[in-house]
């Protein structure tokens, strides 16, 4: 064979085009169903990724919400504990406050300075029980003594030998009072 017969060759399958691939008739239906299957099997297999997916962001936010909210319990229960520290002070001005005897300066500056530890607590979120004249409320009042009376209706508070307080909406201490009851 010579060299231009060997050209020619090359030429004419140059001059045939690019290959094209064989028609569809030739894949076999196994081919096809094995590509449906597996198109199905990755479809299937994104749906659960994404349903995966969802469920770790709602844990996290779950997750991040319960956090919150633990931080928010404990700054609660410090505060509580430290206004719960700092009653007998209160206490003990009141018991001051009532003693007679003191001169009038010394009476003004306990009398201020009682104010501004009563306002500073109120901003903290402690409010006092109201308790004289109201109807006995064991939730709130803790009975230390009856008094048999007909000025102040059956089962109302007389007095109150200790106020009691809430911290936001919770009991943090009764007040100790004394309960009328009628005479027989």
């Amino acid at each position: 064979m010579s060299a231009e017969s060997s050209k020619q060759t090359v030429n004419n399958s140059s001059t045939d085009g690019p290959q094209v691939n064989p028609p569809a008739e030739d894949f076999t239906p196994a081919e096809t169903e094995t590509s449906e299957e597996t198109i199905l099997k990755l479809q299937e297999e994104k749906k659960q990724l994404k349903d995966q997916l969802l469920r770790k962001q709602a844990e996290l936010e779950n997750f991040r919400k319960r956090s919150e909210r633990e931080k928010d319990d404990f700054r609660q229960y410090a505060v509580s504990e430290t206004l719960k520290a700092l009653l007998p002070i209160l206490d003990n001005f009141d018991r001051a406050l009532k003693t007679d005897g003191a001169g009038d300066e010394y009476r003004k500056g306990v009398e201020l300075i009682h104010q501004q530890l009563s306002s500073t607590l109120q901003k903290l979120g402690l409010k006092a029980v109201e308790a004289k004249g109201q109807p006995f409320n064991p939730r709130e009042h803790e009975a230390v003594a009856t008094v048999e009376t007909d000025e102040v209706p059956d089962h109302h508070v007389v007095e109150e030998m200790q106020r009691g307080y809430f911290f936001k909406d919770k009991l943090l201490r009764p007040a100790m009072v004394k309960v009328a009851k009628r005479r027989e």
